[in-house]
């Protein structure tokens, strides 16, 4: 189980000097021990890097096909999409249950996350995403570093090279 889950070089150290990655995965380990027939996991793949959470995600359905029931929780909506047979969207009630492809479609994210939500189709995948807002960090926060005003024209993200340049120059100086 070590080795599956790429942790056996941990077995020897104390949890507290392991990244959350790290300990997220001993965590995992230590409940498959007991040989359960439910496990109930929250963000089982938070924390990880896309390797790790991809891994954790294949051996979670290695464990459900041999007949684990798997209950967990995530905010990787793509994840989910992507390698879960079975999602259920709540909010303070059930909205919708069922196969990925089925549930997860506008209007259901949309009462599920009380946002505006975009779900694309693109060569067999199924893509989620908040739906972008109209306004940029600069409409929130015009001067986000107090006592350095911008130096560009608003208009212009890019700035000329030499506008640049005195900015990299007055932040090193």
């Amino acid at each position: 189980m070590l080795h599956r889950l790429g942790i056996e070089d941990l077995a020897k150290r104390h949890i507290r000097n392991l990244s959350g990655g790290q300990q997220q995965r001993v965590f995992l380990a230590r409940a498959l021990i007991a040989d359960p027939e439910l496990l109930v996991l929250d963000e089982p793949t938070s924390g990880v890097d896309m390797r790790t959470a991809e891994n954790v995600l294949h051996l979670l359905a290695d464990l459900n096909q041999q007949g684990i029931t798997i209950l967990m929780t995530t905010h990787d909506l793509n994840a989910a999409a992507a390698h879960l047979p079975w999602v259920i969207c709540l909010n303070r009630q059930l909205i919708a249950e069922g196969a990925p492809e089925h549930v997860f479609t506008e209007e259901t994210l949309n009462r599920t996350y009380e946002g505006d939500m975009m779900v694309i189709h693109q060569d067999g995948l199924l893509l989620i995403y908040q739906r972008p807002h109209s306004h940029t960090h600069q409409d929130l926060i015009p001067n986000p570093v107090q006592g350095h005003e911008q130096r560009y024209p608003k208009d212009d993200h890019l700035g000329s090279r030499r506008q640049i340049e005195e900015m990299t120059y007055d932040l090193v100086a």
